[in-house]
């Protein structure tokens, strides 16, 4: 048998581009500055290179059809024909037009929607955006209905696995899962369950898997990470069902079922006994699986161990991981084994060797997608009994326990601290109806008062300012006075268009994680470390590697500098220690937990410094804490105790008249909500436009008491809304809320919008809730 004989796999790589070319691609092409068939030829460029380099280093198993113009699951619901009559009939192939309304939406005429959408002359809104099971990725929620019909509206994985072959590589082609795909999914009728659609939906996945069998595909990967949920035994009978209905109609594919991001618990007797050839496991998350799958498994699947985290960016010590996986190879046998990372490498960035500006000790800490698939083929050949490869596994050992020893890791004045965080730090000093009186009256705000969620446009001047003052372009001095111009101009124009509560719009900020990050002990960070969080839209993640400390005050000189050029309340804004945490890389070797109280402390004290200075509204965003919910309900309590105890040590020791906001983004509330309600924040600030305000019926049925502000339009696409729908979306929200309750703002922050989109629609928001107010009034006379 060869050394290299042990299949290495990789489930999925990286698709922007290791400069993030897919992203200038796709922006050009919006922009009209490159056509259509520039942007499928600069997309078959990536592709291509992107299976070359997984051949160049090793990987045997290569996936096709992982890559996406804009997202996976987008890609399966027109693969599918699950394509809402809003952008497109029933009949003939899904142009890339209609891909992009539903991923981004489209702007109407007031005569052509009327007459062709039935839109109401508002254009059709994007697809519902949500974040793809615990991870910073967002998908597109596919929408279902009774008495849907299914149809193969797109050859996407044909046509890239021909495409793969026709270049010289033999791939995986890549399925999101057919149960999966309809448990992602929403419906109108909430009493409707899309899993009732899956016999519909069966003959297209048939269809498609019969056509890969005759160009060649012996394998096909089906992602099925709902296996790693608390299923009902309803989806539990479906998995089993729909394998078997393939393995019996197309029998000449072997399909890989890929789990991921958690441990398969009682779905595991499911798993094995699905009619499939493999099984994938993800052995980072759930560590203690591989035994229980060992005794129980069929003797003749295929197992994919999923070894290397693909979801952070730290080097595997490969000789542990050769001394775990010995006896489980003579186990399960060779030919019954791959070794792969634990999720697609979506996750990571895409070299690590293209970072010229990490300390040498720390870049020698870290492993991107490119470093991953190379410990991946190293692991092989030491499983295989390569010799060769000692030399490369002592120095894994070495860099891994030189990080753990490293002084750079812990900090004794903070362990002083740490252990000193009482109850009394995480309680205001009162109750919420007598601070919501106090503010009140300090503040005298009318009806349905108007904000925005705190960044306005990062433009190209923005931008090329940062980058030169970072390159030594311009000086310290005319970069603050460019700062000075771009902040003053949008508070004036805040002011010019009747906002009421001001922001100053965050021009000085690359990120909110980063530009905190940038200014705490124990992060670092990148130049090219991007990882795509949906369509073009991608995010340079700080690498979190030691104790948190805040050396000095970040945010007030900023804050004081607006609050000087205005008499309205300017909003303090920050970036809650969970979201910190959960939009970073974090160290692996102490609890999560324990860092984010971290976090905390550190932000407690700029609270503290803001409101010295004379801050008397501080947003403390937490947009990313229910994504960091683990996927187990029974795993919750545990996490919702440290991640709501974090932001209330940052956010407790304020006094009464201290109005403190919280923004949280793409969340569906129901299930945590005693959590957010524990929060006791005075307002919070939520996505919730493209639900057309159902999120908020978890705040009704809860009867939460303190103020919301739920977003009136959707700041993920390039739509602007009119006054008009704006009021039918507050409208609904006066169904649900007290007007007393209600604040009128965004979706979300503004930084990835242009001004030219930000400016009317703003307007227009500011007009609605005038309208509402001048309405309100005469009703109550």
């Amino acid at each position: 048998m060869s050394l290299l004989s042990l299949p290495v796999a990789t489930l999925g790589t990286p698709r922007i581009g290791p400069r993030r070319e897919l992203k200038r691609a796709l922006e050009s092409y919006w922009a009209g500055a490159i056509s259509e068939q520039q942007l499928l030829e600069d997309a078959a460029g990536l592709r291509a290179a992107n299976w070359a380099r997984q051949k160049s280093l090793g990987v045997t198993v290569i996936p096709s059809n992982d890559f996406s113009l804009y997202d996976q699951v987008l890609d399966t619901s027109v693969m599918v024909g699950a394509i809402p009559e809003v952008y497109a009939s029933k009949t003939g192939p899904v142009s890339l037009k209609t891909y992009f309304e539903m991923a981004r939406g489209s702007q109407w005429s007031r005569e052509t929607a009327s007459s062709s959408h039935g839109s109401g002359g508002y254009g059709a809104p994007a697809q519902e955006m949500t974040k793809w099971f615990d991870t910073n990725y967002h998908y597109m929620v596919p929408e279902f209905h009774r008495g849907q019909t299914f149809r193969l509206s797109s050859r996407k994985p044909i046509e890239e696995y021909e495409e793969a072959k026709a270049l010289g590589f033999q791939t995986r082609p890549v399925l999101i899962g057919p149960v999966t795909f309809l448990k992602l999914g929403k419906s109108a009728d909430p009493a409707f369950l899309p899993l009732s659609l899956l016999d519909e939906l069966i003959p297209v996945y048939v269809e498609v898997l019969q056509e890969l069998a005759k160009r060649g595909a012996n394998w096909v990967q089906c992602d099925e990470p709902c296996l790693v949920l608390d299923l009902e035994e309803g989806a539990r009978r479906s998995l089993l069902h729909v394998y078997d209905r393939l393995a019996r109609e197309v029998p000449d594919v072997k399909i890989m079922v890929a789990s991921y991001f958690g441990d398969l618990g009682d779905n595991l007797d499911t798993a094995l006994n699905m009619p499939v050839a493999g099984l994938h496991v993800d052995l980072v998350r759930a560590p203690n699986l591989l035994g229980r799958i060992i005794a129980a498994r069929r003797s003749d699947l295929v197992m994919s161990l999923g070894v290397i985290d693909g979801r952070n960016v730290w080097r595997s010590n490969l000789s542990t991981l050769r001394q775990q996986l010995d006896p489980v190879i003579a186990k399960l046998g060779r030919d019954h084994v791959q070794i792969a990372p634990s999720c697609s490498l979506l996750h990571v960035p895409v070299d690590v060797e293209l970072e010229t500006g990490l300390a040498p000790d720390l870049k020698s800490w870290l492993a991107f997608s490119v470093q991953k698939m190379r410990e991946l083929a190293i692991l092989a050949r030491a499983l295989a009994g390569d010799q060769n490869v000692a030399e490369s596994l002592a120095e894994s050992q070495s860099a891994v326990t030189f990080r753990r020893t490293s002084p750079k890791i812990r900090d004794a004045d903070l362990a002083v601290r740490m252990r000193a965080i009482d109850q009394a730090m995480c309680r205001r000093a009162s109750p919420f109806v007598r601070r919501a009186d106090i503010q009140r009256k300090r503040f005298g705000l009318p009806a349905f008062p108007t904000t925005t969620i705190g960044s306005f446009p990062q433009t190209p001047e923005v931008r090329n300012a940062r980058a030169a003052h970072a390159q030594g372009g311009i000086s310290d001095e005319q970069y603050d006075k460019f700062l000075k111009e771009e902040t003053a101009r949008a508070l004036r124009w805040q002011e010019d268009i009747g906002l009421d509560v001001l922001v100053h719009g965050e021009f000085e900020r690359n990120d909110m994680v980063q530009y905190f990050g940038e200014q705490l002990a124990g992060f670092a960070f990148t130049r090219n470390g991007w990882v795509q969080s949906y369509g073009s839209r991608c995010v340079r993640p700080p690498i979190l590697f030691g104790d948190v400390l805040r050396p000095k005050p970040i945010t007030v000189d900023w804050w004081l500098y607006a609050q000087s050029l205005t008499s309205k309340p300017v909003k303090a804004m920050l970036t809650g220690p969970v979201t910190i945490l959960n939009w970073s890389f974090v160290r692996d070797d102490i609890p999560r937990g324990e860092v984010c109280r971290q976090i905390a402390l550190a932000i407690r004290d700029e609270v503290r410094d803001l409101e010295i200075a004379g801050a008397s509204m501080i947003q403390i965003d937490e947009a990313a804490l229910r994504e960091g919910l683990p996927l187990r309900r029974s795993e919750w309590a545990a996490y919702l105790q440290w991640a709501v105890d974090s932001f209330r040590i940052c956010s407790s020791g304020v006094a009464d008249q201290t109005q403190i906001h919280t923004h949280m983004c793409y969340s569906e509330f129901n299930d945590i909500i005693d959590a957010i309600a524990a929060m006791d924040a005075d307002v919070i600030s939520i996505e919730t436009s493209r639900s057309k305000m159902e999120l908020l019926d978890a705040f009704r049925n809860y009867k939460y008491p303190n103020q919301i502000g739920p977003g009136v339009y959707d700041i993920h696409s390039p739509r602007i809304p009119e006054a008009g729908e704006m009021k039918e979306l507050i409208a609904l929200a006066r169904q649900r809320l007290q007007d007393s309750q209600l604040w009128v703002n965004p979706d979300c922050g503004l930084k990835t919008r242009k001004w030219e989109e930000v400016r009317p629609a703003l307007i227009n928001m500011v007009a609605a809730a005038r309208q509402l107010r001048a309405a309100s009034d005469r009703t109550s006379r």
